[in-house]
């Protein structure tokens, strides 16, 4: 895991030099929690793409640190005021004190594609449960009868300001920053289980999120960003939130007008093409199988598929 981090910080820094100049913004913040399993510390990655020690300044990345005032607060902190954590210790989910998760089905155009459906009138919605959360590099656990596992690579939309019938010019305000999401599907659940969208998507380890929480500012269009997705090294998804059927601020507007939205809640806002299911034969994923999921500028994850338990 150490090489892996290492490997994937550098590749971060990378994709993401044209819109990382410096650590000035008022909230240009990545952030992260690292450490073991229940004892995760926050921190932020600075312009080195090392990891910052935010203990002395908050307690844990909750949905209080994510109001505009709060981010702004973090981002005024002098990095010298902040230690380097040594080492290349396990990141974990980006925050915690997750509400919900709401997720956003068949919102690419060439997705709906390749699964024979037409494009929604209107963003199709469901849920997955927040017991499905689990860490970027953590494995994913195939369910007991399971035997159509599939990957999905989703931006995922962090919510910072409870949102409640908003307008779309507006919905952008209401987003404390993003993250890349791993929305695991069990198709036979999802399609021949009583037809519910939610069993198929909602076991455990079927919600990896991170590494990091990248503040929307830094995020100059968040409709013009790469996302992808491969299977032992076969590239699968080439996509770009450009294509998706509704966008951020759409989805954000149409979801306020059916539930109110509080800070902490997760979107996970669809998939392109190139996931198993639609393949010809299928290919679904078996145990030992490693996936990695990535987007520009958000960050890049890796799971490898563990046998049920």
């Amino acid at each position: 895991m150490p090489i892996q981090n290492s490997f994937l910080r550098l590749i971060y820094i990378l994709s993401i030099l044209s819109v990382l100049p410096s650590m000035t913004h008022a909230a240009d913040l990545i952030l992260v929690r690292y450490g073991e399993v229940g004892s995760e510390k926050p921190g932020l990655i600075d312009p080195q793409g090392r990891i910052r020690d935010l203990s002395a300044v908050i307690e844990d990345i909750t949905p209080n640190t994510l109001a505009d005032a709060a981010m702004e607060e973090l981002a005024a902190v002098p990095l010298t005021q902040l230690p380097v954590v040594a080492g290349e210790p396990r990141l974990g989910i980006p925050l915690t004190g997750i509400g919900k998760i709401v997720a956003i089905g068949f919102n690419y155009i060439d997705h709906a594609a390749e699964m024979e459906v037409q494009l929604p009138a209107e963003p199709l919605t469901f849920m997955k449960a927040t017991s499905a959360l689990s860490g970027p590099f953590e494995n994913v656990v195939q369910p007991r009868g399971s035997n159509k596992l599939d990957y999905e690579a989703e931006l995922v939309v962090v919510i910072g300001r409870q949102a409640s019938y908003i307008n779309e010019d507006d919905a952008l305000n209401y987003v404390a920053g993003y993250t890349t999401g791993h929305d695991v599907s069990e198709r036979a659940f999802q399609r021949e289980r009583g037809g519910q969208f939610t069993k198929g998507k909602s076991a455990d380890t079927f919600a990896p999120i991170g590494p990091y929480l990248v503040s929307k500012d830094k995020i100059s269009n968040i409709q013009n960003l790469s996302i992808w997705s491969e299977v032992n090294g076969e590239m699968r998804q080439q996509g770009n939130t450009a294509d998706m059927v509704f966008g951020v601020k759409e989805i954000l507007s149409h979801l306020s007008e059916f539930m109110t939205l509080h800070p902490g809640d997760l979107i996970f806002t669809g998939t392109p093409a190139g996931v198993g299911d639609a393949m010809n034969p299928p290919q679904y994923l078996q145990p030992g199988d490693v996936i990695r999921i990535g987007i520009e500028g958000i960050g890049e994850q890796r799971q490898v598929i563990s046998s049920p338990r």
